[in-house]
């Protein structure tokens, strides 16, 4: 097996499942739904499009930095035809504030891994973190790895630098290790979850059933090269 590992960071991010209404919420960590929708629109795949074999590969994710939850406040005003009335719109929307996920996407085949790890340096359309407002910070893309998703996500350095990891752990003396929490998809998973998209299709959205299952692992404290600025990518 091999697994493709993507690091997402920004300073906003927004992963909902169930977003209807005025209040579009977001999960604590990237939906499986909306990694694939960003590897489909890197593949220059249109919603009302067959998505292949990107729902088959197993997914996992493991949470390098735990986002904060933030509250965007909205109002849009709608002016309804031949009145002078004026309708007065609220909707609230969340968000995750300053995460780091690192995100694995496993296959049987390396070529296919490659085809998509070419599309996503070079994607058809733009790819944002759950919304047109939380395009990804470098690095991206981290590699492929000859290994199942899990011992992928095990075996990876944590993906934030030092001087965050220094924030995360409130500086403790002589810290050698790190609890990440990681949530896998296995067969035998204790928690279902309805985020394995059929259909994109926005008049017809179809979504699939999966079992995951959530734990923690220790991590050594290694690496720690990846910074995480949220205003890097403005300068120059």
């Amino acid at each position: 097996m091999f697994t493709l590992l993507l690091r997402f960071a920004a300073p906003l991010q927004s992963w909902g499942v169930n977003a209807k209404f005025n209040t579009r919420y977001t999960e604590r960590e990237p939906s499986k739904s909306a990694v694939l929708g960003i590897v489909a629109a890197a593949l220059g795949i249109r919603r009302n499009e067959s998505l292949g074999d990107l729902s088959s590969m197993r997914y996992g994710v493991r949470v390098d930095k735990e986002g904060k939850l933030l509250q965007d406040y909205h109002t849009a005003h709608i002016c309804k035809e031949n009145s002078k009335k004026v309708d007065v719109y609220v909707t609230y929307r969340h968000y995750l504030s300053d995460a780091v996920f690192l995100v694995g996407l496993e296959h049987s085949e390396k070529e296919y891994l490659e085809k998509l790890k070419y599309a996503l340096s070079h994607p058809v359309f733009p790819l944002f973190l759950g919304r047109r407002s939380c395009p990804p910070v470098q690095p991206f893309i981290i590699g492929i790895r000859e290994a199942p998703v899990d011992i992928a996500l095990t075996n990876e350095n944590w993906q934030i630098s030092s001087y965050l990891q220094d924030i995360v752990l409130g500086k403790r003396i002589k810290a050698e290790t790190v609890a990440l929490r990681m949530v896998i998809e296995e067969e035998n998973g204790e928690v279902v979850r309805r985020d394995v998209p059929i259909s994109y299709d926005p008049t017809h959205r179809k979504y699939g059933f999966r079992r995951v299952s959530e734990k923690y692992l220790k991590l050594p404290l290694s690496g720690g090269e990846n910074v995480h600025d949220a205003m890097g990518e403005l300068e120059g």
